[in-house]
């Protein structure tokens, strides 16, 4: 855990936290007086530890900068198998993607739709995972689209506007872009890829199938290793 995120349940006053469980946890664990905190969806800084009982503690907190700036990226994800899913949210919050999309396509199975993992609750989770791996605070946006066409045809374009739009798509004949320096949206299908009928879709409303290299990729890897190459 490299930063300590702050709820506002946390604060017993204005600059002074109590907290317990998890956190609680991972500060006894940590070395030195200085620990580093940032307040949900606020502003970041340094914490001291000033009291402490058996199951919790208490921290007087400076917060004097903001969080680093957001990925210019919108991710249109397929969703993926419910195991993969937690460790992909969590990657994607700790690289500053701030808006995603989790659609369904010909090969994501029905199941997955069922799995606990997509609820409100454990995709938080995730996403604050992903902050305090990174030393950000500002949670993404999250929403789900269990129909593909009406999202691509009516949703996407409004989406996509005014951004770089591609599709990762194995049989692309276009390479994967490097050091982009525009806003990006970015479609990833499910293992597997899109089948040809949702690549033709995208196509329509202005995304252009790109390729990584000559390997294919599970999804947590591809969608690390693409952002890692756009940005």
């Amino acid at each position: 855990m490299n930063l300590i995120l702050l709820f506002p349940e946390d604060f017993v006053t204005d600059t002074r936290v109590r907290l317990s469980g998890r956190r609680f946890e991972s500060i006894a664990r940590i070395r030195g007086d200085e620990l580093h905190v940032g307040v949900v969806n606020g502003r970041m800084g340094t914490g001291r530890s000033v009291t402490r009982s058996a199951d919790s503690v208490e921290i007087e907190i400076v917060l004097d900068r903001d969080p680093p700036p957001p990925l210019p990226l919108t991710l249109v994800l397929a969703l993926p198998r419910p195991k993969v899913l937690n460790r992909v949210i969590a990657a994607v919050t700790s690289m500053g993607v701030k808006r995603v999309f989790l659609i369904n396509a010909w090969r994501v199975e029905k199941s997955y739709w069922r799995s606990p993992r997509l609820s409100d609750d454990n995709l938080r989770l995730q996403s604050i995972i992903g902050l305090e791996q990174a030393r950000d605070t500002a949670l993404p946006g999250i929403e789900t689209r269990r129909l593909f066409r009406p999202f691509v045809e009516e949703e996407l374009p409004s989406i996509a506007a005014s951004t770089l739009a591609m599709v990762a798509h194995p049989g692309a004949s276009v390479q994967c872009p490097r050091d982009v320096r525009q806003p990006v949206t970015l479609a990833i299908g499910p293992e597997g890829g899109f089948i040809a009928e949702e690549v033709a879709s995208l196509e329509k409303v202005g995304f252009q199938p790109v390729v990584l290299g000559p390997r294919i990729l599970r999804v947590e890897s591809a969608v690390t290793a693409i952002l890692g190459r756009l940005f």
